[in-house]
């Protein structure tokens, strides 16, 4: 089986004004697409190696870990997403947000920095922690780096430049602000939901 690109919950300029659909069709149509076909093409090479092809196992397993990574983060960053998004969660999400920063407005200054200063390409993403039972921010860089076993994602922002150089050019800071108002925060609520309910441990 195949990983296949996703459709768009919406309509590529949907998020307009704030995010292009000149942006969103690139980003999407090329550049996930990209990551999809990148990691089933390693996927393949690896299931040639289990019939006894030669194949530079190293150098596949980050192949299909950068793609994938790509995959799955994208895949989730148009699910977090959404027109007339934006302002604040509610329920158990923003209790627990307000437990662990301090406020909303603690909890969005520190993402915001998170994702501004993100060296090079990657990711900031809110996650929960299954070992400490709490909310934690962190960078990824690139898709595949820095990525820790027990820690589930919940909300992502791209910071790549493809993700926002045509229409911000090289201004990430606006691009992040920006963002905030198509945050789609009932994916985010279910995400939290679900990772509260199925957390298990792993040590």
């Amino acid at each position: 089986m195949k990983y296949e690109l996703p459709s768009l919950p919406y309509s590529y300029n949907a998020l307009e004004p704030y995010i292009s659909a000149q942006i969103m069709e690139i980003h999407h149509a090329r550049h996930h697409k990209g990551y999809v076909d990148g990691a089933n093409a390693a996927l393949e090479k690896l299931l040639k190696a289990r019939e006894g092809a030669e194949v530079d196992v190293k150098a596949v397993l980050k192949e299909y870990s950068f793609n994938l990574g790509g995959h799955i983060l994208h895949t989730m960053f148009w699910q977090n997403m959404k027109p007339n998004g934006g302002g604040e969660p509610g329920g158990e999400l923003l209790d627990e947000i307000n437990k662990v920063f301090g406020s909303f407005a603690v909890f969005k200054k520190l993402f915001t920095q998170a994702a501004v200063s993100v060296e090079g390409s990657g990711w900031a993403m809110l996650v929960y922690d299954e070992l400490r039972d709490s909310l934690s921010i962190i960078q990824v860089e690139k898709h595949n780096l820095n990525v820790v076993p027990g820690l589930i994602p919940l909300l992502v922002i791209d910071v790549w430049e493809h993700a926002y150089y045509l229409q911000y050019q090289n201004q990430r800071a606006k691009f992040v602000d920006a963002w905030w108002n198509v945050v789609n925060w009932s994916d985010v609520e279910k995400r939290f939901a679900k990772a509260k309910s199925q957390a298990r441990g792993l040590i």
